[in-house]
Order: C-alpha cells, then sequence, then structure tokens
C-alpha cells in the first residue's frame, strides 16, 4: 500500500508565501512523476506543477516564476514553494505521484487527501 501526505496549508495574505510538503510512504519500488494539482471551488482539478526523477520540471502558465516544484528521490518527498500568492491561488493543492509497487511493480497514481491554501486579506 502506497500513502501519500501533504502538509503545509493555511491562510496567507496576498503576496505572501507557503510551502507544501508531501511524503509518500509504503511499499514502494520507485516513484517516476510526482506532482501538485489544485481544485478551486466549482472548478475542474487542474496541474500547478510537475517534476520528473531526473529533476525535469512542467509548470502551469498561471504559476510560472511564482511557484518552484522541488522532490527528494532518497525521502520520496516533493514540495512546492509558492510565492507571491494571489487569491486566485486559493484552492485544495493534492500531490500526486507515479508510483511502482513493490508489489506488482505496475505504474499507478497515487493522490494525497489535499491541503487547503486560502489567499486572502
Amino acid at each position: 500500500q502506497v500513502q501519500l501526505v501533504e502538509s503545509g496549508g493555511g491562510l496567507v495574505q496576498p503576496g505572501g508565501s507557503l510551502r507544501l510538503s508531501c511524503a509518500a510512504s509504503g511499499s514502494i519500488f520507485s516513484i517516476y512523476v510526482m506532482g501538485w494539482y489544485r481544485q478551486a471551488p466549482g472548478k475542474q482539478r487542474e496541474l500547478v506543477a510537475d517534476i520528473k526523477r531526473d529533476g525535469s520540471t512542467n509548470y502551469a502558465d498561471s504559476v510560472k516564476g511564482r511557484f518552484t516544484i522541488s522532490r527528494d528521490n532518497a525521502k520520496n518527498t516533493v514540495d512546492l514553494h509558492m510565492n507571491s500568492l494571489k487569491p486566485e491561488d486559493t484552492a485544495v493543492y493534492y500531490c500526486n505521484a507515479e508510483v511502482s509497487p513493490i508489489a506488482t511493480r505496475t505504474v499507478m497514481d497515487y493522490w494525497g487527501k489535499g491541503t487547503l491554501v486560502t489567499v486572502s486579506s
């Protein structure tokens, strides 16, 4: 069984910063892509940023230059550093990982339960 646990959400004023962290645990053979998605009220879940095992990254246009994603392959963690936050960044942020469990070696998608980020004055 593989679990993803997020931390770091909360309330922040516009222009502020937050760091989200996600740790994957369980019977993991390998993790390929790790990423962060978000879902605002009334909207579909969207990709924020993802990072491959080799460190290559991909960002949504709306967060380029403000957010930075990083990962630690040894610890199976991924962080999202969010700067210059805007009210429109308010959403539940979900950690996602493409994981190959030890038992099956089949790549599967796993999700965390989400952490709420609220940007408001």
